[in-house]
């Protein structure tokens, strides 16, 4: 379903250059479960973000069931991140200024949906995280694992099948990010693929299968519960 052949990546900071992918090469099947663990600045979300369609490699092929994604063109490209692709930031991107329905609605509102099933869609959502009664909260208004519960439906709202997830867990207290792991893993066993980047042990556990990348490279770390 998802497919790195030969990734490289590199930046070119200060006159020096910088691999941040060297060489990966990774396939996902459909339906799995993949945690990428690794040290702070080992090009993890580079990696999502290249096997995403959000940042073209260097040199290498990345594959979305069967479409080669760098040789498409960009609307190409945009078009089946929208109905293909969910990602989950640990910024959460909100837009402040929109209420927590206003945020989720956006993407259905790109897609072209009608504004009442934008609504209805986008409530169904919320109220499966739990925010029923925030949902004309704006940002500011909601803590920091409720955002983060908001983040998560807005990227249901196209209904993706595949879900890349970048340290879903980072800004959060204990509690919360056992909501979100719970969650994530509710999300596995309806059939989404996910792969998620993380620095926390506990949230690669969750995972089926966990790889390493340290220096660029990309070794198998381990394996974790199924969960399904």
């Amino acid at each position: 379903m998802l497919r790195m052949e030969n990734v490289h990546k590199t930046y070119r900071l200060r006159g020096q250059v910088v691999t941040a992918l060297a060489d990966v090469s990774l396939e996902i099947v459909r339906g799995e479960f993949v945690a990428v663990v690794g040290p702070s600045g080992c090009g993890k979300s580079s990696l999502l973000l290249v096997l995403g369609g959000m940042l073209s490699p260097t040199s290498g092929q990345v594959f979305l069931d069967g479409h080669c994604l760098y040789e498409l063109p960009a609307d190409g490209r945009a078009a089946l991140r929208r109905d293909r692709l969910g990602f989950v930031f640990q910024s959460f991107n909100l837009i402040p200024y929109l209420s927590a329905l206003e945020n989720v609605q956006v993407p259905l509102f790109l897609a072209g949906l009608a504004a009442d099933e934008q609504r209805t869609r986008a409530t169904r959502l919320l109220e499966r995280l739990g925010l029923a009664d925030r949902l004309d909260h704006k940002p500011s208004e909601l803590s920091v694992g409720q955002q983060q519960r908001v983040a998560l439906a807005r990227t249901l709202a196209n209904d993706p099948t595949v879900i890349l997830a970048d340290e879903p867990t980072g800004n959060l207290d204990p509690q919360t990010r056992e909501t979100v792991l719970a969650f994530l893993g509710e999300l596995h066993a309806e059939g989404r693929t996910i792969v998620m980047v993380t620095h926390d042990p506990a949230a690669a556990g969750k995972a089926q299968r966990v790889v390493s990348l340290v220096g660029g490279g990309l070794t198998l770390a381990g394996t974790g519960p199924r969960l399904h």
